[in-house]
């Protein structure tokens, strides 16, 4: 019998890997990102759109507040809905048609970097 070993973990967890970065870079650490994905399931919590695009799905979080607890709740975005989320992730209100035609354009870009 044959054992097979494992040379890391299944999934990756990265938590804010955009910190301090923008634009190009975080175009380049989407594509590394996703480069590593081929082999593992990786999770990436960022507030950076060129680094969200890269995602297979994209989930948005929120959470509420009543005044005596706090809820949060996860989405499964459709690809609606992911132009709408980056481009406010972009810095619009996720709903110009300048910033979605940006949002939609930046999903085009990392479709064909992939």
């Amino acid at each position: 019998m044959q054992l097979e070993l494992n040379t890391g973990p299944d999934t990756l967890i990265f938590d804010e890997v955009d910190a301090g970065i923008g634009g190009e870079t975080g175009l380049v650490v989407g594509a590394a990102l996703a480069e590593v994905a081929r082999a593992n399931q990786v999770l990436v919590i960022t507030h950076l759109a060129q680094v969200a695009a890269y995602a297979d799905h994209q989930i948005a979080v929120s959470k509420s507040d009543d005044g005596t607890r706090a809820v949060a709740e996860a989405t499964l975005l459709s690809l609606d809905d992911r132009v709408g989320e980056l481009s406010r992730m972009l810095g619009g209100d996720g709903s110009s048609a300048s910033g979605r035609t940006h949002a939609a354009e930046l999903l085009e870009l990392v479709g064909e970097r992939s």
